[in-house]
């Protein structure tokens, strides 16, 4: 279940099929250069009047850069994770490792679906996965630096917090389908488990890839109208929730395990397996920089529950 969540969210779910490139979705190398992160958005007071993060340019190549590229594996339009414009949170955290090496950030990207690690990081075209579920056996992951659940969205007024709260079987329930042949995401089997199935409606988080940041339209359909409730990934649904014209609530979904299927998840960056060397030097940004990603990943409004 964490290799599934991690080729559609990490969408993410991943996040999830995300500049439009075109109709098909390509992949090939970009490379984006990663030097101060102030040339940047200001992690304290990146919320423009929508409350959504300032998704101006990211920071340039600093004059000093002189190692080996960061060489990263990227989904080019997978917002809030990442984008070619390097405005999602995972470029910026590829900022500030980028800086701390001395280098720039180097992107090979790909939409992040099935083969996605055997194509890139498995492949050797990058080194680096910002995002990806922990311990997951394809890859060398490092301790979390985050861990998020699902969250219950919903317009103002109309409170949703429990998987086993009747309102579910007459309200109409949006939940995100995870590859392409529509496999349900965690909340989608627990709701079908306690008969929630005739009023739920489906939204692919690959969605259409010639469309900024296609898992927004469970979001979306929220703010208008079209659905009562949806349960969507953690840092898709602050994100973009943030972002829309009306107010809406958040509430993480409980119970976090249902049937032994988990409704959490724990994120890592990944290393090729046995790249131990490139792995200890992650863990040892992960320690040091633990409050700087912490503000990167509140200007962002990733739910934690860590």
């Amino acid at each position: 279940m964490k290799t599934i969540l991690a080729l559609a969210i990490v969408v993410a779910l991943a996040c999830a099929a995300l500049v439009a490139l075109a109709a098909e979705p390509r992949s090939g190398s970009s490379q984006r250069e990663g030097g101060d992160l102030a040339s940047g958005p200001d992690v304290g007071s990146e919320f423009d009047q929508r409350g959504g993060p300032d998704l101006r340019g990211g920071p340039l190549r600093s004059a000093s850069d002189s190692g080996p590229a960061l060489r990263v594996c990227s989904d080019p339009n997978n917002l809030p994770f990442s984008n070619a414009r390097g405005e999602g949170f995972e470029n910026r955290i590829a900022d500030l490792l980028a800086r701390d090496l001395g280098t720039h950030v180097e992107y090979t990207w790909s939409a992040q679906r099935r083969g996605f690690l055997r194509n890139t990081l498995n492949a050797g075209a990058c080194d680096v996965v910002i995002g990806y579920p922990a311990g997951a056996e394809i890859a060398q992951t490092t301790a979390p630096y985050y861990r998020s659940t699902y969250m219950f969205v919903t317009r103002r007024g109309l409170r949703i917090d429990s998987l086993d709260d009747p309102r579910l079987h007459t309200l109409r329930v949006g939940v995100q389908l995870i590859g392409d042949d529509g496999a349900n995401s965690p909340p989608a089997h627990a709701l079908s488990r306690r008969g929630v199935i005739q009023n739920v409606v489906g939204y692919t988080v690959y969605g259409d890839y010639r469309t900024d940041s296609p898992p927004s339209a469970i979001v979306a359909a929220v703010a208008r109208g079209d659905i009562d409730v949806a349960a969507v990934w953690g840092p898709l649904a602050g994100f973009f929730a943030a972002r829309q014209a009306v107010p809406l609530d958040l509430t993480p979904v409980r119970p976090d395990a249902d049937a032994q299927l988990p409704q959490t998840f724990a994120i890592a960056m990944a290393v090729r397996r046995h790249d131990t060397n490139r792995l200890a030097r992650l863990e040892r940004f992960l320690r040091e920089r633990r409050r700087d990603i912490d503000g990167i990943l509140a200007a962002y409004r990733v739910p934690r529950v860590d």
